[in-house]
């Protein structure tokens, strides 16, 4: 959340063009919170959709633990991919919905030669659930596309997170990050080449997080 400064004063107030800016900000970070995913904005990728052990939207804010892993794990079926690309609400659905689609169609092309598991959309799922989504269909990489938590200046700020040997128990120093996904921040376009230089750098050196060389992933720093 950015600090705002310099905003001018009336009297002992701040002027009311700046207060009702404030407010709408406000109400736009809200929102993005507490709004449920629309699964139907991905049918064009006939997605798998998977509910996390937060039952609703009230428990997933309060029990961060239970966004991170899955209902029914029973659903997931176990096969011989090379990665599973997974969305999720995370802290902002409205992320995900302007951003995911055009990240997906962008990175696809870039992907000729992985095997890929169905497409995987999570309703109430933390980034840690990519963990366990990419364990039990027996993925080698995990890449989850998230709503990040939002600020006064961007409600719509979607991330993505990539796991090498995706299993319950990683830590965040074992991903890579691409952040700030939107228009004005990291355009989607620009965010699937360097998800997919990633992809390839994290097959190559089997290995992802910190100990990735970025020197392997051109224009990456």
């Amino acid at each position: 959340m950015l600090a705002r400064i310099s905003l001018g004063r009336v009297g002992h107030s701040l002027p009311t063009k700046e207060l009702l800016a404030f407010q709408l900000a406000h109400a736009r970070a809200r929102d993005a919170v507490l709004n449920d995913l629309n699964c139907s904005f991905f049918a064009a990728y006939q997605p798998l959709i998977v509910h996390s052990s937060a039952l609703n939207r009230t428990i997933y804010l309060r029990r961060p633990d239970l966004g991170r892993r899955v209902a029914d794990p029973a659903i997931l079926t176990r096969g011989d991919y090379d990665a599973v690309l997974i969305l999720a609400d995370g802290l902002s659905a409205t992320a995900v919905h302007r951003h995911a689609g055009r990240v997906l169609d962008a990175l696809l092309p870039l992907l000729d030669g992985w095997k890929l598991a169905p497409v995987i959309v999570v309703e109430q799922g933390r980034v840690a659930i990519s963990d366990e989504i990419g364990e039990l269909l027996g993925a080698k990489l995990s890449v989850i596309l998230i709503g990040e938590r939002p600020g006064l200046s961007s409600p719509d700020s979607l991330g993505a997170y990539l796991t090498w040997s995706p299993r319950v128990g990683r830590n965040d120093a074992e991903r890579n990050c691409v952040s700030n996904i939107r228009a004005e921040g990291l355009t989607p376009e620009l965010a699937a080449q360097r998800i997919a230089m990633l992809m390839e750098a994290a097959r190559g050196q089997r290995i992802s997080g910190v100990r990735l060389k970025p020197l392997a992933v051109s224009g990456i720093g």
